[in-house]
């Protein structure tokens, strides 16, 4: 679809995060860039988008626009920083009141409603019944598989998460699943509702792209000889960082550093698993031998990746796996859970090497695989890029845009059946 095809006005619903929020922290990371790289690219192609969102500093403006024809618009719904989603439910009402005002304020009107995550269905429902819109859908995490595999009650998801997230999949014209896995996962946990296409996450080709390493590993203040492994991610159990540390301490012998990047202490939970993980480094041995760096910017991450030798992704559940698809655009493999998305964006044998399940000695000997035969390493990232060529948000934003295309031509038969009847 070319971009004199597109006059969509677009009202996207994020309500528990901004998408233009510093990544690493608790509730920040691959679902902020999605959303926001989607918006940039459906703006690029003609159409307006509209990003509501829960506003969490008293500093921030009403509207940000951050690219031609894409805005944030900060809603004031509950105290200015940030709140656990389960609280945020209690703000739906001033939520809801905030859209409608700045819609009767502005004359802004929409021809669909994307939302994304649980929270943001239960307000997309409402909405899109109210505005005569279709509405189209994606989840993200799904409450029924976080919970197999929560660790700490912290992780683990309340009752009233599952329930909107069935009501949603039953009210939305479409929904997104980010991978064939997901799309099976919600069929066999939500059953078969609204229509499920599968359409995956992107990457920015041109940002995430190989960097000479020595150059990379000069700016990261990095040795040139050692063995890099590299975590990128939040701070969470489910995403297997005791069982990185333990693997590690496993390849004493190898001459290697581990780069833990993420973790933007700010809540309890995320300052005590960072102390946590700290300790256990250190009884490991491994401490001297590990960097946690924190949270970094975005754009500063192809330098990460350019440096290390493997990126490691140790996780119980991920949806979709957009770290794995940044690490292989940087031409970086990657070793990683044999879990959700990443087994399809993972090529065992191809661009990486998939883990049946999370075991510090398998992953271990996955690991040193990769850093000791130089042929199989050079294979791996030599096909690493490639691989995910087909990620690109102009791709992605092409497809979206046919979907919604299709939503709207759907709605508008069944409005003229109902008229004629």
């Amino acid at each position: 679809m070319s971009s004199q095809d597109v006059s969509l006005k677009i009202a996207v619903l994020s309500m528990h995060t901004c998408p233009l929020a510093p990544l690493g922290g608790w509730e920040t990371g691959g679902m902020n860039v999605y959303v926001r790289e989607l918006g940039r690219a459906l703006a690029a192609r003609g159409a307006s988008i509209d990003i509501f969102t829960r506003r969490q500093a008293a500093d921030v403006a009403d509207v940000v626009e951050y690219a031609p024809g894409a805005r944030v618009i900060h809603i004031d719904a509950g105290p200015h920083r940030h709140v656990d989603k389960y609280d945020i439910l209690d703000y739906l009402p001033d939520f809801a009141c905030g859209i409608q005002r700045f819609r009767a304020l502005t004359g802004a009107s929409y021809d669909l409603i994307h939302s994304h995550y649980w929270l943001s269905g239960r307000l997309g429902l409402l909405f899109a019944d109210r505005w005569g819109v279709p509405m189209v859908s994606t989840f993200h995490t799904l409450a029924q598989l976080k919970n197999r595999v929560a660790e700490t009650a912290a992780e683990r998801e309340q009752a009233v998460r599952f329930e909107i997230e069935r009501r949603t999949m039953a009210g939305s014209d479409r929904i997104v699943a980010l991978t064939q896995v997901d799309r099976q996962q919600m069929l066999r946990h939500y059953g078969g509702q609204a229509p499920i296409v599968v359409i995956p996450g992107g990457v920015d080709l041109e940002r995430f792209k190989p960097l000479p390493r020595t150059s990379a590993r000069r700016t990261l203040g990095l040795p040139s000889g050692r063995k890099v492994l590299l975590f990128v991610g939040r701070i969470q159990r489910l995403k297997g960082l005791e069982v990185l540390l333990r693997a590690f301490a496993l390849l004493a012998d190898l001459d290697a550093e581990l780069l833990i990047v993420g973790g933007r202490p700010g809540t309890t939970y995320e300052s005590r698993e960072i102390t946590r993980l700290q300790h256990l480094a250190a009884k490991l041995g491994v401490a001297e031998r590990t960097r946690f760096v924190g949270a970094v910017p975005h754009e500063e991450l192809p330098t990460y990746y350019s440096a290390a030798d493997v990126s490691v992704m140790p996780s119980s559940y991920e949806s979709f796996g957009l770290v794995a698809v940044e690490s292989l655009a940087c031409g970086t493999p990657v070793v990683a859970t044999r879990v959700g998305g990443l087994t399809s964006i993972v090529r065992d044998g191809e661009t990486g090497l998939l883990v049946p399940w999370r075991d510090a000695e398998l992953f271990a000997e996955r690991l040193r695989r990769v850093l000791s035969d130089s042929e199989l390493h050079g294979r791996l990232a030599t096909n690493a890029r490639e691989s995910v060529l087909g990620y690109g948000w102009d791709r992605i934003a092409d497809e979206h845009l046919a979907l919604y295309g299709e939503v709207r031509a759907q709605r508008r038969a069944t409005d003229a059946v109902a008229v004629r009847g």
